[in-house]
């Protein structure tokens, strides 16, 4: 069989390539660094990561609204207690459009983090979070989303 020196060059290329090409490496989990604390345990089953969202008030007019000190009450008040073992909380811009509203509002806002594990009672304190909120202010919502989480400490 005769190949001809044009076609021969790019498939010893193609070989060359095919050749030295490396896997990619599953990354492995790093081993968990606490060992028998019940709130915060090496591995987790069955546990879910929920984020809540708070709209504080106008981006463009921030003495309207809740402040940070009232953001900081209602947390020690309503939500710690409720979940002391940790949480996360970082500032976020949102909007949100209302019944009857033409145009969407521009809010600074607070999104809540907790991971815990997927109980009835746990469920119920979220949604108790959420209804003191809404009591609060007299938002008609607080959005609310719980994905299921590996999670390792």
């Amino acid at each position: 069989m005769h190949v001809r020196p044009l076609l021969f060059a790019p498939l010893l290329a193609f070989a060359l390539v095919a050749c030295a090409h490396k896997p990619i490496a599953t990354p492995v989990a790093a081993a968990p660094t606490l060992q028998g604390d019940p709130a915060h345990p090496g591995l987790t089953k069955g546990w879910v990561d929920t984020k809540l969202y708070f709209g504080l008030g106008p981006v463009d007019r921030p003495e309207q609204g809740v402040s940070e000190g009232d953001w900081r009450s209602f947390l020690d008040r309503e939500v710690t207690p409720r979940f002391p073992d940790g949480l996360s909380v970082l500032d976020v811009y949102g909007q949100w459009q209302g019944k009857n509203q033409a145009s969407p509002e521009r809010l600074r806002s607070k999104m809540l983090i907790i991971d815990y594990p997927d109980t009835a009672e746990n469920r119920a304190k979220i949604e108790a979070i959420r209804a003191a909120w809404k009591q609060k202010t007299g938002d008609q919502s607080v959005m609310r989303v719980t994905e299921p989480a590996d999670v390792s400490f």
